[in-house]
């Protein structure tokens, strides 16, 4: 019975077993090693991951060969060692001893869609998928160098580099990809250099790098070939102070490599038993993720198959999607399976030839990118000053045109020495096509303290189309080309672009700028609107109406005063106690007197009012006159704050700008920073267009000429000049408020070894109050104006305002002498009639005195004659 017992148990546990062993699948994972202790290192890996799998329906086993050098034996030994034992997968090193590639693996494998993962193959020959259709590896190809190779280069802000590449697959591969790479960052190979692997001598190949204007020179070579380079450039001087070398990490191994040189090391790269731990892992998690979904069928078992694997194309994808975080870091694949985020070592050669560690590259404690450790590297010459990376002139072309008060220029003396006129403290010698001129002006005087600050010497020359720069199609070409000074500078006809040249995007795109020297804006210059002044100016603080009353005022008042004097019991009085005469009425001629004299605040010594009712009125209108007499005043103050100049415009929104009509025309200079500004803000697009319809004004002086003669009735530029025009020419006025606020900046070609130090020297002049003296020379001039006002001035009467008033003095003046004339006529007519009169007079009395004699005598002679006649009587009586 228990016998019995026994036999029923074993049967049942057998039956398990098979169940257990039927549900279960065995994943084989091939290996072609470079030795025994990596094949044991290997089956150890494999142990490891069943133990840690989770997944008790999966088992992976292990199948190992070593690799045979050649790639024949090697790829029969994959036929007849590793696909008879249904491997999956298979991971690939390389021979014991050699650093030969995987090749035959991969072409074998390839050929029956089995995965070949390679832990040390780094030839960029791997990533062609078209040939290697089934290859992973843990491992970058030679040719990603190229990324840490740019970083590197950003990070040391060199910009222009030579590129020493041998004529093989690998050489052209890194440069393909450092050309892809450097363009996104603005990076340009000045020149490529290609040469032949295996060659004894290669002084003629570096030749050409001496004359170039970079000193950064980037080498991909194999070892070999790297020890003699660095020989024959050490000869010709390639190896000292002012150059740079970086170097691929082949070329890196060279013996002799010297002191200051830069290379890449790969972490891990040689450290095959964390390649081969990463790659079973990779593979485990791979299969166990894919497996949770699929059915895979059974790989081929030998080359004498002639179809491939059904399911290889999908366990491929599953490799390439799987990604963990390995021994050699965080292991992921592209689509071309090469690694992806390595890890990087920064290698420098120290004074003691030896290589150390100075930065990492790649992926680690979830960053990714370039971190330098420290600045004190060691380069070329065994200095520890980072090279400027071009080999520099300090004898630069200066770029700059006309445009006051930045630039003026002169003809240049007799005696070939130019002298600066004031404010300038600076002139130099300049050209314009073959004329010698003098340059002279705010750009002029910060030049000579930046070259003196920045040590460099310089010749000066005019643009020659005396623009500053637009990107435009040229030619009814396609392609856009700048113009101008930006031009010159693209095409390195100059260094330094030294004027007011505005800093926008547009421009910020092709070249470099220094920190702005001065912040400016926009503005709007337009002749002054002075109103009329007529004769009558005096008389506009009350209208005309208020002016006839005033008058019909003065003489109902002065009527109503005589009347009122006249007829009143009291307008005649004599002083008690007093013998004068009795005073006579107020006549019509004093009460106007009266009237005119208390409003016009004369004195009034005799002609006055007598009766108590003429005097309440004069009372009366002497409180009239106070009140008109005082508005007259406050009014005429107003009208004269009133009476300045005025803008023609308000500023950018006025109704005139922004719906311009043809009577009312405005532009700016074609071509230039401002009209970039309106053609890129959507809401001035219809101020562009009136401007593109209206004429053309190349240069600021020919549109500010206009202005003048009233050809143009706006004129929009930066405003340093408008401010600089309006303060020397009192015609012209500045409107409204600035808008679109930038800055002037001094401009380079891009990565320029000269940018930094010249934006420091910006910098240092604004902190010194530098910038501030040259603001307060050239445009801040307000103070100085010689305009007769300002608009922060208080308004003055002139000659204008008050002409009429001279010509009432004028014509009472006229007058009076008139009336003299007329007075002195009238009274010697009246004279001659009094005279002529007194004649008659006195004729008629000498007349009537003639007869009263006449009569007197003739009664005397009858008084006489009678007398005589009584006397004769007597006498005759008497002698009776």
């Amino acid at each position: 019975m228990k016998m019995l017992k026994m036999l029923l148990l074993l049967i049942v546990m057998t039956l398990l077993l098979i169940e257990s062993q039927a549900s279960e699948q065995i994943i084989t994972i091939g290996a072609s090693l470079s030795s025994e202790k990596m094949e044991f290192e290997f089956q150890q890996a494999v142990s490891h991951l069943n133990a840690k799998s989770k997944q008790r329906h999966i088992k992976f086993q292990s199948s190992t060969i070593l690799m045979d050098s050649n790639p024949i034996r090697s790829a029969l030994d994959i036929c007849d060692k590793l696909l008879t034992q249904h491997v999956f997968t298979v991971v690939a090193s390389h021979p014991n001893s050699t650093d030969h590639s995987p090749i035959s693996v991969s072409y074998t494998c390839g050929y029956y869609k089995i995965p070949v993962l390679g832990i040390s193959a780094r030839d960029s020959a791997f990533s062609d998928t078209n040939v290697h259709t089934m290859f992973l590896r843990t491992v970058p190809p030679y040719s990603h160098q190229a990324d840490v190779w740019v970083q590197l280069l950003v990070n040391l802000s060199w910009y222009k580099v030579i590129f020493v590449y041998s004529a093989d697959e690998e050489g052209r591969a890194i440069l393909s990809r450092f050309q892809t790479l450097a363009e996104e960052v603005n990076i340009r190979i000045e020149p490529s250099i290609k040469y032949t692997p295996g060659e004894k001598n290669y002084t003629s190949v570096l030749e050409p790098i001496l004359k170039c204007t970079s000193r950064v020179i980037l080498l991909s070579a194999s070892t070999e070939d790297a020890e003699k380079i660095y020989h024959d450039a050490e000869l010709m001087g390639m190896t000292g102070e002012d150059w740079a070398w970086i170097v691929s990490e082949q070329a890196f191994e060279a013996y002799n490599i010297p002191v200051g040189f830069l290379g890449v090391h790969l972490v891990n790269g040689t450290n095959e038993v964390n390649h081969i731990k990463d790659a079973v892992e990779v593979i485990g998690e791979a299969f166990i993720r894919l497996m949770s979904s699929d059915n895979i069928s059974s790989p081929p078992t030998g080359c004498n198959e002639s179809e491939s694997w059904s399911n290889g194309d999908d366990v491929y994808n599953a490799l390439k999607a799987t990604k963990i975080e390995g021994e050699t870091g965080q292991v992921s694949f592209n689509e071309k399976g090469d690694r992806v985020n390595p890890m990087y070592e920064i290698m420098n050669i120290n004074a003691n030839r030896r290589a150390m560690s100075v930065g990492l590259f790649g992926h680690k404690d979830q960053a990714i990118g370039l971190r330098m450790m420290g600045n004190n590297l060691t380069w070329p010459g065994n200095v520890h000053v980072k090279p400027k990376g071009e080999k520099i002139s300090r004898n630069l072309t200066i770029v700059t045109l006309v445009e006051k008060p930045f630039v003026e220029v002169t003809p240049l003396p007799k005696d070939g020495v130019c002298r600066p006129v004031y404010p300038a403290k600076h002139a130099f010698p300049c050209k314009n096509g073959t004329q010698d001129l003098c340059c002279m002006g705010y750009c002029m005087d910060m030049l000579a303290k930046i070259s003196k600050d920045v040590q460099f010497n310089f010749t000066i020359h005019l643009s020659k189309d005396g623009l500053f720069g637009s990107f435009e199609r040229h030619n009814s070409s396609d392609k856009k080309y700048w113009n101008g000074m930006m031009g010159e500078l693209m095409r390195q006809e100059a260094d330094l672009i030294v004027a007011p040249l505005t800093i926008n995007p547009e421009r910020a795109n092709d070249i470099d700028f220094t920190k702005p020297f001065k912040y400016q804006g926009l503005n709007i210059l337009v002749r002054k609107t002075q109103k009329d002044s007529s004769l009558a100016s005096f008389l506009q603080p009350f209208q005309d109406t208020l002016w006839i009353l005033v008058g019909l005022s003065v003489h109902v008042v002065a009527l109503v005063l005589y009347l009122l004097d006249r007829f009143s019991p009291f307008g005649r009085f004599k002083l008690a106690k007093s013998d004068d005469t009795e005073e006579d009425a107020l006549n019509l001629s004093s009460a106007m007197w009266f009237s005119w004299g208390v409003l016009l605040n004369s004195g009034i010594g005799e002609g006055t009012p007598r009766s108590f009712s003429a005097r309440v009125l004069g009372m009366v209108w002497a409180g009239f006159a106070m009140i008109i007499v005082a508005s007259y005043t406050a009014n005429l103050a107003a009208f004269l704050v009133l009476d300045r100049p005025e803008a023609l415009i308000s500023g950018i929104d006025d109704p005139r700008l922004r719906n311009p009509n043809e009577k009312f025309k405005y532009a700016t200079v074609k071509g230039s920073a401002v009209e970039m500004y309106f053609k890129r803000q959507v809401e001035l697009s219809t101020m562009y267009r009136n401007m593109e319809n209206q004429k053309k004004y190349y240069t600021a002086e020919a549109a500010i000429a206009d202005i003048r003669l009233g050809e143009l009735q706006a004129f929009i530029w930066d405003s340093p000049r408008l401010e600089y025009e309006a303060s020397n020419d009192c015609d012209l006025t500045t409107a409204g408020d600035l808008f679109g606020r930038s800055g002037l900046g001094i401009g380079l070609p891009k990565n320029s070894p000269w940018t930094h130090d010249v934006s420091m020297a910006v910098l240092r002049m604004h902190e010194s109050g530098f910038m501030e003296q040259l603001d307060n020379s050239w445009i801040l001039v307000d103070s100085k104006s010689n305009c007769p006002e300002s608009n922060s001035a208080p308004a003055t009467l002139g000659l204008t305002n008050m002409a009429g008033v001279f010509m009432m003095v004028a014509g009472g003046i006229v007058a009076g002498i008139l009336l003299i004339f007329i007075e002195i006529a009238y009274k010697r007519h009246r004279g001659l009639k009094e005279k002529e009169l007194e004649l008659a007079r006195n004729a008629a009395d000498r007349w009537r005195g003639n007869i009263e004699k006449r009569k007197k005598l003739r009664e005397t002679w009858q008084y006489l004659h009678a007398l005589h006649g009584s006397q004769d009587l007597s006498v005759k009586n008497g002698e009776l």
